[in-house]
Formats: structure tokens, sequence, C-alpha cells
């Protein structure tokens, strides 16, 4: 038997049949939100870590796009940790803000597309549930993976609408999960939606603060003599 094979077993949560690979994923990815809200560069290795075992877990179920997202989260976390290290290197801390509208409209057009376009490769493929299965099901499952490729993206730009891609992917993951009889995923997205709302509180009040902390540019010195209109 292999070292990790027990990621793979199940065991019971209240009377519902969870992967110990979903539990302890789901466990590090709470905490990745709680560490993420107060802008601490740990959250990133601890994604990670949540992720991998995630991976394991949507493979149990055949969830393929969700596991692709686990593959992309690990990649996008490691973009993220340097991103975030540099930042707090350079600011003391990591500074927060909005994107632009412009950045904002990129954002939500790739949403929809990504979506889309994923969703009709999973299903040419059979690559998502099983094969056969309906159109629904598979655009969700794009869905979730194309939100979190925006979380991840954003959150490593330190957007505060990286919290609002999360909201469009909980918002389907809990249904999601629940169908696909990750009872303990389903549990946590829940948990999640209302972390995301702190977060979204937090990290707008901070961008406003920092906004207004941030020193204007001081004047240039006019040369002695200079003359006055």
């Amino acid at each position: 038997m292999h070292a990790f094979d027990w990621l793979n077993h199940q065991f019971s949560f209240f009377g519902l049949p969870v992967y110990w690979s979903d539990f302890i994923g789901n466990i590090f990815a709470l905490l990745t939100v709680v560490l993420a809200l107060k802008r601490l560069v740990i959250s990133w290795p601890v994604q990670i870590l949540g992720s991998i075992c995630l991976l394991v877990a949507s493979l149990n179920v055949h969830l393929t796009g969700n596991a692709g997202r686990q593959i992309i989260i690990i990649v996008a976390a490691t973009w993220g940790w340097a991103t975030w290290r540099r930042n707090k290197a350079n600011e003391g801390t990591v500074v927060v803000s909005w994107a632009s509208w412009p950045a904002r409209l990129v954002l939500m057009a790739a949403m929809v597309i990504g979506t889309g376009v994923l969703g009709a490769f999973l299903k040419a493929m059979n690559w998502s549930f099983y094969p056969g299965a309906p159109w629904w099901m598979v655009l969700c499952d794009a869905w979730i993976f194309t939100g979190t490729v925006i979380a991840m993206y954003s959150q490593a730009r330190r957007h505060v609408e990286f919290w609002f891609a999360w909201l469009a992917v909980d918002l389907v993951g809990v249904p999601l999960a629940v169908h696909s009889h990750l009872y303990f995923s389903g549990i946590v997205y829940g948990i999640f939606f209302f972390m995301v709302l702190a977060g979204i509180r937090d990290w707008a009040s901070r961008s406003r603060t920092e906004a207004v902390a941030s020193p204007s540019p001081r004047p240039e010195p006019e040369p002695e003599g200079a003359l006055h209109a």
C-alpha cells in the first residue's frame, strides 16, 4: 500500500461519506481564505497543499474540470506567492486596490467566453463527470474552472475583484459538489460564501484607506528667481 492511499478512503462525517482528501483539502482551503483576508503571504503555500489534496478528491469522482482547476491553482499560487512576497518587500505590507473598469470588463468577458470554450472542449472529449453528461453539468464544471483562474489572477494582482470571482464560483460550486457526492466540499463552499462577503468588505475598506494614506507627489521646487504670473 502506498503511503498516501488513505487519502482515497472515506469516513463518516455526521452520516455522510467523505473522502479524507476532500476533508483535508477543504480544511486547508478554509485556512487559505482566512489568511488571504488578513493579507498574509503564507496563504499561498497553504493553498498549494490544499489543492494537492483536492486534486486527489476530484480524480476520485472523475471531476476532470475540477482536477484541472487544482493544477491551475497550484501553478498560479506559486506565481502569486512570489508576487506578494515582492510587494511586501517593497511596500512593507501587501497593498490591495480595485481594478480599473477596462480590466473588469476583460475579466467578465473572459469568464463568459472561457466557460463556453472550455465547456465545449470538455463535452467533446467526455472529460467532465462521465461520458454523455448533460450540458448543464459540464458548463458548471467549466464555470468553476474558469472562475478559479480569474480569481487566482486577480488575487495575485491584489485586486479586490478576486473576492467577487470566488463568489461566482461558490454559487455554482455548492450544488455541484453536493450533486457529485463531495458533501464536505459542499459544506465548505457554503462557509466560503460568508467568508467571501467578509473579504469583500475588508479589502474594499483597506483599498480606500491605503489610497487616502498614499502620499501625493511633492511638487517640483521652482528655480530661484522664477517669475510668477
